[in-house]
């Protein structure tokens, strides 16, 4: 076992995408200030600061899509070699979560081969939707069906809903809107079948499930309702929640903890940190109240179980 944590949430926000996220309208990401500060120094010293041992490098919301297919394909394929090169820079500190140009699915297809192919990712980053199409789209099934066939970690991330202009109230979308984008798009799974038609899949749900954990029965028994009697029978809604990982990042403890851990057994879950979009401060507090919350498992700490957690999901990034 490695010495330090795996970080499976961990953002990269490069200039030359600042600049073109800027320029297609992303002034104010997600109704936050501004776009924060990143830089691979900055991110190792916080890495270092908190005995993180690798940080799975992602792109947070918006995205690489904003509009354009052409231009969502350029910026999927620049954003991947500049992570790639990255972790070759660093082969011990990052590894990487490839971005997609969804909802162009073709795109998509040819950046999965290029990405887990040609630059050795780690997995795709998908987020909870892309121009509208949630994850349960059935456009978006050859994606799956090629993620399935690769066994391929899957690490969801939240952006701001479709209907974010009325139900956010002005307020910044990180703050609830995430978390119940989430629960959206994962319930949205759930009753297309995707997880079901693709068992493969190592799906990594972030901010320890959003609003699952409270919401599982509830969405358990309206499967049960609604959905057709299925042939041979699938597992239910909790059961496949069950099946999928967790990471804690944001604010984990004391409440959001407790709550998942009576959803799924604690081998499900990941830590993860939201750098750089949680500033440092805030971060290193959040790392800091999970080395002192009592871990669920007897002889671990929250540390050593999500480091051994990730350390199974990721098996090339044992060192």
């Amino acid at each position: 076992m490695s010495s330090g944590m795996i970080d499976v949430h961990a953002h990269l926000l490069p200039g030359f995408y600042v600049e073109q996220a800027t320029a297609a309208g992303h002034t104010h990401p997600d109704g936050m200030g501004s776009w924060p500060a990143w830089s691979v120094e900055t991110h190792l010293d916080l890495m270092d600061r908190n005995d993180i041992a690798t940080a799975m490098l992602s792109m947070s919301s918006p995205g690489v899509h904003f509009g354009d297919d052409k231009a969502a394909r350029l910026l999927a394929r620049q954003v991947n070699e500049y992570t790639a090169e990255l972790t070759r820079d660093h082969p011990d500190r990052f590894g990487s979560f490839a971005s997609l140009p969804l909802p162009d699915v073709d795109g998509a297809l040819e950046e999965i081969r290029f990405a887990f192919d040609e630059l050795g990712a780690d997995g795709v980053a998908l987020l909870t939707h892309t121009q509208g199409v949630y994850l349960g789209d059935r456009r978006l099934e050859p994606v799956f069906a090629e993620l399935d066939r690769r066994q391929a970690v899957v690490f969801l991330h939240p952006t701001s809903p479709v209907c974010w202009e009325q139900s956010a109230l002005g307020r910044p979308r990180p703050m609830i809107e995430y978390i119940f984008d989430t629960a959206r798009t994962v319930t949205d799974l759930l009753m297309a079948g995707v997880l079901t038609r693709h068992p493969n899949l190592r799906v990594i749900v972030p901010h320890c499930g959003g609003a699952l954990p409270v919401l599982a029965d509830r969405i358990g028994e309206f499967m049960r309702l609604f959905l057709p009697t299925q042939k041979p029978p699938v597992p239910d809604g909790v059961q496949q929640l069950r099946g999928l990982y967790y990471d804690i990042a944001g604010t984990a403890f004391p409440r959001q903890v407790p709550a998942l851990l009576q959803l799924v057994d604690p081998d499900r879950v990941l830590f993860g940190s939201d750098y750089c979009w949680t500033p440092p401060p805030l971060a290193d507090a959040h790392i800091a109240a999970i080395g002192a919350a009592e871990s669920p498992v007897q002889g671990t700490t929250w540390r050593s179980l999500t480091t051994a957690n990730a350390e199974r999901l990721f098996p090339g990034r044992v060192r």
